[in-house]
């Protein structure tokens, strides 16, 4: 197998690390405790003969010899692993407490985004259970380059990306997934604003009021919710594929200066859905101007891109706590007076 990828330890984090330490939500001895007990469990089953990462390397993944296993970050949800080998090195993200379904709507978002031919991702490998309870994936290990390379080359091969890949089963996926640690329905639906409306942000709205028992952020929400057609008045919208998580820690370019993108929450939406993150993600003019090139700006764009946000903050919030929930009430707000609802 020839010598492919090395992905960062943002690729295992579960959501905009920039962000949260802004709120100091990161403290490093936790994710230094969470990864060593994750390396011990896979030194254990490493000894006691149990181990189907290094099996599938030594079968399948062509490698007579592994040469060495090294940490590469990760946190509390994921542990993420560098195997060097003779043919070449792979890159595994372990979990030592949920079985294969995330890692496996991973792979098929990877696998799906690698098929477009347009922008650069790593492609998976193989997933599977750990013996000692959780699950793993193997895929392709790309070293990075010194930055996150060209802005408008990375907006070039996104929009490409979006044109190439569209859905005719409507808005969704083939499974479900998820957007850091939560869940994230995609059940096929025919009407964009059906789908938008009711998998992302009604979804997020339950979440916190289940969880922080917030009615008022659920009342105002499902408010805006019943009002924001007019906001998509004369825009053209196609289910494409979408990565569906693109913030920076995401985007990282290989040694030649390509983009590449990763870790991904993958489905058929508007491509407008995309931006949700650009507040963590560091999108340029040069960015925007080229991904308009391919994919124009549709009619309405400026009003739209708020709510896209809104998903991620209130995501933010369901993960994170109160100090997101500010930004996404203050979305709500705002389009609650310019829609007079």
């Amino acid at each position: 197998m020839a010598n492919v990828a090395l992905l960062s330890a943002a690729s295992t984090s579960t959501s905009s690390p920039a962000c949260r330490l802004l709120l100091g939500r990161r403290p490093p001895s936790r994710r230094s405790a969470c990864g060593g007990r994750a390396a011990s469990k896979l030194s254990i089953m490493a000894a006691l003969g149990e181990d189907p990462i290094r099996e599938w390397i030594l079968t399948e993944g062509k490698a007579t010899q592994i040469t060495g296993v090294s940490s590469i970050g990760g946190g509390c949800v994921n542990s993420a692993q560098r195997y060097k080998t003779d043919a070449g090195s792979f890159f595994v993200k372990t979990n030592r407490r949920i079985g294969p379904s995330m890692f496996e709507g991973e792979a098929l978002g990877l696998k799906t985004m690698h098929d477009t031919n347009s922008i650069r991702v790593p492609l998976p490998y193989k997933v599977g259970s750990l013996p000692t309870g959780g699950s793993f994936i193997i895929m392709e290990f790309i070293e990075f380059g010194r930055s996150r390379g060209d802005q408008s080359v990375l907006g070039r091969k996104l929009a490409e990306m979006h044109n190439a890949a569209k859905s005719d089963k409507g808005y969704g996926f083939y499974v479900d997934n998820t957007i850091g640690s939560t869940p994230q329905i995609n059940t096929w639906t025919a009407d964009w604003i059906e789908f938008y409306s009711k998998h992302r942000l009604g979804y997020q709205l339950e979440l916190a009021s289940q969880q922080f028992g917030d009615s008022a952020i659920y009342e105002k929400g499902q408010r805006l919710i019943k009002n924001i057609h007019p906001l998509f008045d004369g825009a053209v919208i196609e289910p494409c594929l979408l990565h569906g998580d693109l913030w920076s820690g995401n985007i990282s370019s290989d040694t030649n200066g390509e983009p590449v993108i990763l870790d991904p929450a993958c489905y058929y939406g508007h491509n407008e859905a995309e931006f949700g993150m650009s507040w963590c993600a560091g999108f340029g003019g040069e960015f925007y101007s080229s991904y308009f090139q391919v994919m124009p700006k549709q009619p309405g764009f400026e009003k739209r891109r708020d709510l896209y946000l809104l998903y991620h903050y209130l995501n933010h919030y369901n993960l994170f706590g109160s100090g997101y929930r500010s930004s996404a009430m203050s979305i709500i707000d705002d389009y609650l007076r310019m829609l007079k609802a």
